[in-house]
């Protein structure tokens, strides 16, 4: 399974990576809303992880443009926001 991480935090993106690379799955790491988009656009993932607070575009941008282009593609979305 082939897993697309977009995440800004260079220490959780290295974690989400090794634990779950660990667990068998290719990942394919992205850290700019833009850098995130464009992977999503170009390669195919089974599962996108997409942080909401992005610099550049953020994950809900991203989300609602795959969504419009037709990417039917599940999307978890991450956030450390505390409301």
């Amino acid at each position: 399974m082939r897993l697309l991480i977009v995440e800004d935090d260079a220490k959780t993106a290295r974690a989400l990576e090794s634990g779950l690379q660990s667990e068998g799955f290719s990942v394919v790491l992205a850290h700019t809303g833009e850098e995130g988009f464009f992977l999503l656009s170009s390669e195919s993932f089974d599962l996108i992880v997409l942080d909401w607070m992005l610099p550049g575009r953020d994950g809900i941008e991203i989300l609602k443009a795959a969504r419009a282009r037709g990417t039917q593609t599940p999307i978890l979305l991450l956030t450390a926001q505390i409301p």
